[in-house]
């Protein structure tokens, strides 16, 4: 079961038409395709995706499973949007577990002894075959999949405190003074069995949140169920801002990532655009940057990752930046350590975004939402976030 309905608020402008699971990522890639791809890779074939937030884009990109090897009678990918029964006073979902209540039936239908819960936000590699496999040698109620994080950003976690072998004793919310470094990644293995019982009680409490780290693990935990740690290694990103976002996209260029995107053994599946070869201009200069399909570029890209169907005009440059499918860079146009989002025209001889200076640790990422124009001359400045079309020559 995949959470996919985040309104992703830290994203701000990039999640203004679309949920935060259908943002493009990697230059071919959007976010959800990494947890879905983990999914086939270990041998999940029945994914039920929950929509919320603006679905729409996200619904259309799923389309029937197909590019992810998931278009089948018997399973499939099966996207639950929030709805009303007869006589109900229908709501969205209220937390991540009453959306998992709200589709007991859905789950039913397969009849299975373990459920996977999932967030659909996450950019990582991982076979959850493995982590079955520990749960079910364990006898678990629930398995939580946990990294060490710096002892200095645990703070900011919902850190899981654990014995011998593993076995978790207390989860911590966001502790101040953390007891370990091991951080609950927000993924989950269940005994349906169990899983059921602890749903169908936590939703008859009206004080409950309906939260899975609010709620359900601590009633499992003080009720004395079995609950086991999953320890991952490897690359793992939460891109629920837009300084991880750019982050995650700039690892997509270092080979020191872990993140292996030619990996032919764990391939990561999209649904592409069918769109001709990119073209390269006569005095066009790219360097150390990732490219897709049906661009055109004249200018100059440095350490950049372009989607498909972008185009920067002749004198353009384009320096440690995203640009997603369809977005313009007119010609003397600059951006530096920005997002452009889908379609937006940056127009000539304007400047978005400004590289850091060495002392200083913000990013300060600019950002153009999607479909919006940036005026001739005009100038965004570092850290900003445009919302609304920019005239020519304003700052």
């Amino acid at each position: 079961m995949l959470l996919a309905g985040g309104q992703g608020s830290r994203l701000k402008a990039l999640t203004s038409k679309v949920a935060k699971p259908a943002v493009p990522f990697g230059g071919k890639y959007r976010i959800i395709d990494f947890p879905l791809s983990n999914c086939v890779n270990s041998g999940i074939d029945t994914v039920g995706v929950l929509t919320q937030y603006k679905p729409m884009e996200l619904n259309a990109y799923l389309g029937n499973g197909q590019s992810w090897d998931l278009d089948r009678s018997d399973g499939g990918v099966h996207v639950l949007p929030p709805y009303l029964g007869e006589g109900e006073q229908g709501s969205w979902y209220k937390g991540t577990a009453n959306a998992i209540y709200q589709n007991l039936d859905f789950i039913e239908r397969f009849d299975p002894e373990y459920v996977l819960i999932l967030s659909g936000d996450h950019i990582y590699k991982m076979d959850y075959s493995k982590m079955l496999d520990l749960h079910k040698k364990a006898g678990a109620a629930c398995t939580i999949s946990v990294m060490e994080v710096p002892w200095e950003e645990a703070p900011r976690f919902g850190i899981l405190n654990v014995e011998d072998g593993d076995k978790i004793y207390e989860f911590e919310e966001k502790p101040k003074n953390p007891k370990s470094n091991l951080a609950s990644m927000g993924i989950y293995i269940f005994t349906w069995s169990k899983l059921r019982q602890y749903l169908i009680a936590d939703e008859k409490d009206e004080k409950s949140s309906n939260d899975f780290g609010k709620n359900i693990i601590p009633a499992m935990l003080g009720a004395g169920e079995v609950m086991m740690a999953y320890r991952f290694q490897g690359y793992w990103k939460d891109v629920g801002t837009i300084d991880s976002l750019w982050d995650a996209n700039m690892d997509m260029l270092s080979p020191k990532s872990d993140m292996d995107l030619y990996d032919t053994e764990w391939p990561i599946y999209a649904r592409s655009a069918v769109r001709p070869p990119n073209y390269m201009g006569p005095d066009a200069s790219v360097s150390h940057s990732l490219l897709t399909s049906g661009g055109e570029i004249y200018g100059k890209v440095e350490n950049s990752v372009l989607f498909h169907s972008v185009t920067v005009e002749p004198g353009a440059v384009v320096r440690y930046s995203v640009l997603m499918p369809g977005a313009v860079v007119k010609a003397g146009a600059v951006v530096d350590h920005a997002i452009i989002a889908e379609r937006a025209v940056i127009g000539e001889n304007a400047q978005v975004g400004e590289a850091p200076s060495p002392r200083s640790e913000e990013k300060n990422i600019a950002v153009v939402a999607q479909d919006l124009k940036v005026g001739s001359g005009a100038k965004v400045e570092a850290g900003a976030m445009i919302t609304k079309n920019v005239k020519g020559g304003a700052k």
